[in-house]
């Protein structure tokens, strides 16, 4: 029998109503997103002493710094338009771990173009028109910020300079720019991988190459190979070192195989075209003697669906009862969730489930990629999940939007041999359960898990702690 505790959180009282939840699952320090743009910092959930965040702000994340020579700093970073949305202001909090609040580092040093720290702020202005929406995702030393009014995704990479009794010090660098002519739904920086929601599927970027940039004189070329890849129905493996793989077309069990190397090279199977054209911006970190770093542009023109590694739900294509092919509407790719450590749920506009499966990456070899659709009775409107790597089961927490909030049990699934494991037995590499089910009095906003067997729930201005305690209580059958 599964005991269920539930406690209400008392949120301040405040005229704005708070409309979203941040989490950093290491600290359980929380921000809250209020009706007025504005946030409020707290260190802990105890919800005491908490840091205004003034308004505007049009996104918000949690970012930790970690490195071997000082012990993990939680960052907190937020956006907002500045001189009349002509730049971006990148404001930055620190915690440490023995403190009690958020403060503002005491310098951002960023000498790249386009970025200039403003001492009176404490806050960096990045030279970019803010555009109607800005969003933010942090990960660990390393964020990524997308404009949608400029068709950009920017990665940026944060490092700690020194530490004293005066304030923490970092600094800023910029590390790649991504023209990005398609839409973009959702965003996930995650374990090596830079993965974006797109219209009918993700698209997969290995991290390091964006972060680390490549050597000196080496350059990226136009061109592709064909390689039978041994896939059924006469599928070719298409693999282009430097052009991305073709868009991978799948159908309601696996979708098509697809490929990227962690070290750049990336691979495919199926076709895509399109005529625009999307540039990737990658600006190279070249060491000197000295010890200082220049970065260098590298551009690279590719169609605007051939970047990174596209990975499918559905073919963009079905066949109606006159056996004739007729377009479809697809779905889009709302939220990504990662499962570590090579997996990512995936939620669509439709409200369905997909599992994003990639092979254990090996510094020079290929990642394979698959999507599996998950089988669900209900449809999907908030999707929420904590990593754990401690564990082999996957709690995923799910609710339709109204007042249901539903726990699920994704096994843990060797995808070392996805491939030969695909042709095998599909149904192997998937193993799901429900396990719990809460009600919640009022409508959910937001959900956001803290524990293996706990989550926050947001309803109308109010925060509900449900904890499910697994502590056995026997019972007679």
């Amino acid at each position: 029998m599964v005991v269920v505790q539930a406690r209400r959180l008392a949120l301040p009282n405040s005229s704005p109503s708070t409309t979203a939840l941040l989490l950093d699952p290491d600290s359980l320090s929380l921000a809250l997103m209020h009706s007025d743009s504005s946030l409020s910092l707290y260190p802990s959930l105890s919800l005491s002493s908490p840091t205004p965040v003034p308004p505007p702000s049009s996104s918000a994340t949690f970012l930790s710094l970690q490195s071997p020579n000082h012990p993990r700093l939680l960052l907190f970073l937020s956006s907002s338009p500045y001189l009349a949305g002509a730049s971006v202001l990148l404001r930055f909090w620190i915690l440490h771990q023995n403190q009690k609040n958020f403060t503002k580092p005491k310098h951002i040093s960023c000498n790249q173009k386009d970025l200039k720290f403003d001492p009176n702020k404490s806050a960096v202005a990045f030279n970019v028109s803010h555009g109607v929406s800005v969003k933010l995702v942090g990960s660990v030393n390393v964020f990524v910020m997308h404009s949608a009014s400029n068709r950009k995704i920017w990665v940026f990479a944060v490092k700690l300079v020194d530490g004293d009794d005066d304030g923490v010090s970092i600094k800023l660098m910029r590390c790649a720019a991504i023209d990005y002519l398609v839409p973009v739904f959702s965003i996930s920086v995650s374990f090596g991988f830079l993965i974006l929601g797109e219209d009918n599927g993700v698209r997969v970027f290995p991290l390091r190459p964006l972060v680390k940039g490549r050597a000196k004189g080496r350059h990226y070329r136009r061109g592709s190979k064909h390689l039978n890849g041994g896939l059924d129905n006469g599928n070719q493996r298409l693999s282009l070192l430097n052009s991305g793989p073709k868009e991978t077309n799948g159908s309601d069990g696996f979708h098509g195989v697809s490929s990227v190397s962690s070290n750049g090279k990336v691979r495919g199977s199926g076709s895509s075209s399109s005529p625009n054209a999307e540039n990737i911006h990658l600006e190279e970190k070249i060491d000197r003697p000295s010890g200082s770093v220049k970065l260098r542009p590298v551009k690279v023109g590719q169609d605007s669906r051939e970047a990174g590694c596209f990975v499918a739900f559905k073919s963009r294509e079905v066949e109606s009862f006159n056996s004739k092919k007729l377009p479809f509407k697809s779905a889009k790719a709302v939220s990504i969730q990662v499962l570590p450590p090579n997996k990512f749920l995936i939620l669509d506009s439709v409200g369905d489930l997909h599992l994003l499966l990639l092979s254990s990456p090996v510094l020079g070899s290929e990642v394979l990629c698959h999507m599996k659709h998950l089988t669900l009775t209900m449809k999907v409107e908030k999707l929420a999940v904590l990593p754990d790597i401690s564990t082999r089961a996957q709690t995923v927490w799910i609710s339709d939007g109204h007042y249901t909030v539903h726990a699920m049990v994704v096994s843990d699934m060797d995808t070392s041999g996805i491939e030969s494991d695909m042709k095998d037995n599909e149904e192997k590499l998937v193993q799901t359960s429900v396990i719990q089910a809460i009600f919640a009095g009022e409508k959910v906003q937001d959900i956001i898990p803290f524990a293996a067997d706990a989550v926050l729930i947001l309803g109308q201005g109010r925060c509900d702690d449900p904890k499910t305690s697994q502590d056995s209580l026997s019972e007679a059958p």
